[in-house]
Parts: C-alpha cells; structure tokens; sequence
C-alpha cells in the first residue's frame, strides 16, 4: 500500500541529508516552508540583518524526531516535531516540522 509513496518520493523528492545520533542517512523528501495565514513572511531584524523565521515541513519515509537535523541545498533545518502517519495499521511516512538552523561564523 505505501509503495506508492516510495516512487512519488524517488521520482519527485528532495535528496537530503538526515543528521541524527546514529549517524547521517541520504533521504528522499519533501521539504517546503509551512503556510503561514495571509502569506506574511515571519522574519525578525538583528544585528546582521533579516532573519527569516519560517517553519518548514518535511514529509519522508525515514524516522526523524525532535533533535534531528535535516541538511537540503545550503540549508540546516532543526527538526522542531514530529509524528509518524499510518495508513490502516502501515506506516506511510513521517511528518515533522522544522526550523531554519542558522550556523555561527567564527
């Protein structure tokens, strides 16, 4: 039943990067920034500049949880929460919601 997902994510996916404990895993998934009501860009000034503030979502087939560090493109994302999806008793794929992970110059 989830095979399905599998190609959608092999064929239209992301490559990525999964950061986690055990080490990293090359993914495929979905990540986007999360809708934000009237499409108002969160965002805060600092010293350095605009900050942007928006949460992003994943959608992948490999366990990812709080803590968790998802690498796509230049970007570094926290991973904020998240939760498994099933579809009748088979898992289908993680959800998680990220944040932008800024790194420090030195």
């Amino acid at each position: 039943m989830t095979a399905w997902v599998c190609g959608i994510l092999r064929r239209y996916g992301q490559a990525a990067v999964l950061e986690t404990p055990e080490g990293e895993t090359a993914v495929q998934a979905f990540l986007q920034p999360a809708r934000e009501p009237r499409e108002r860009a969160l965002g805060a000034a600092t010293e350095i500049g605009w900050v942007d503030q928006r949460l992003w979502i994943y959608l992948g087939r490999e366990k990812i949880g709080p803590g968790d560090t998802v690498r796509w493109k230049d970007m570094a994302f926290q991973v904020r929460s998240s939760r498994p999806c099933y579809i009748g008793q088979t898992l289908s794929h993680w959800w998680a919601v990220l944040e932008r992970r800024w790194e420090t110059v030195e």
